[in-house]
């Protein structure tokens, strides 16, 4: 007698790279930093804590592009909605997601620390989502772990309220765990992982720390 067991995979990463840069005339993701888009930086470094990675995208046109650039190294899904915000490439992503859990990340943190992303995976359990937040009480939704299926609830519930933001899709979520930013210094002392690409100078900065 064959059992037939839905294969779950333990952890996703969901990419949201659907936006597109005015100041550097280009779509965000495939921004060069030292000689590799910033989308593969984000995924070489979170690959090594998940099983799997998506990238969302907002268009057919973006999905082409950057299937050819990554080839088997991520899925990359549309959008489902007009509306592009976070909240809409969430949902997208969380969709899509085989695993449990889900870490939400931009496709803009060059220097996201492998670590950090498995710790906020190790404490996960039993919680709707782990959230880093810094002491001024400002939270990162888009470097957190989230509960697939629970998030994806949430993230609808959000939507339906004409909300398009993803603290709407947090204030939805049950048991949400917010980890000091102050931990977190302890595997990446400069916090790094958080610093993400904005402006002509970002990426400069960032082209030093690579060097250094």
């Amino acid at each position: 007698r064959m059992v037939w067991a839905r294969l779950l995979l333990k952890n996703s990463a969901v990419i949201l790279a659907g936006g597109f840069s005015r100041r550097f005339g280009q779509d965000k993701g495939l921004i060069d930093l030292a000689g590799k888009p910033l989308v593969l930086h984000v995924i070489d470094r979170v690959s090594k804590v998940v099983d799997e990675v998506i990238v969302v995208v907002n268009s057919t046109v973006q999905k082409e592009t950057f299937e050819s650039l990554l080839g088997r190294k991520a899925n990359v899904v549309v959008d489902k909605q007009e509306a592009q915000s976070p909240l809409v490439g969430a949902l997208t992503g969380f969709e899509s997601a085989k695993g449990e859990y889900s870490l939400l990340l931009p496709c803009d943190t060059p220097f996201l620390s492998s670590q950090v992303a498995q710790f906020l995976l190790d404490i996960r359990l039993n919680k709707g989502a782990v959230i880093p937040r810094w002491p001024s009480g400002y939270i990162e939704p888009l470097q957190a772990a989230y509960h697939t299926k629970l998030a994806l609830t949430a993230a609808e519930k959000a939507l339906e309220q004409g909300k398009l933001d993803l603290r709407a899709m947090i204030a939805c979520l049950r048991g949400v765990r917010y980890v000091s930013t102050m931990v977190l210094r302890q595997m990446d002392p400069k916090l790094l992982t958080f610093f993400n690409i904005n402006t002509p100078e970002d990426l400069k900065k960032a082209e030093i720390l690579m060097k250094s």
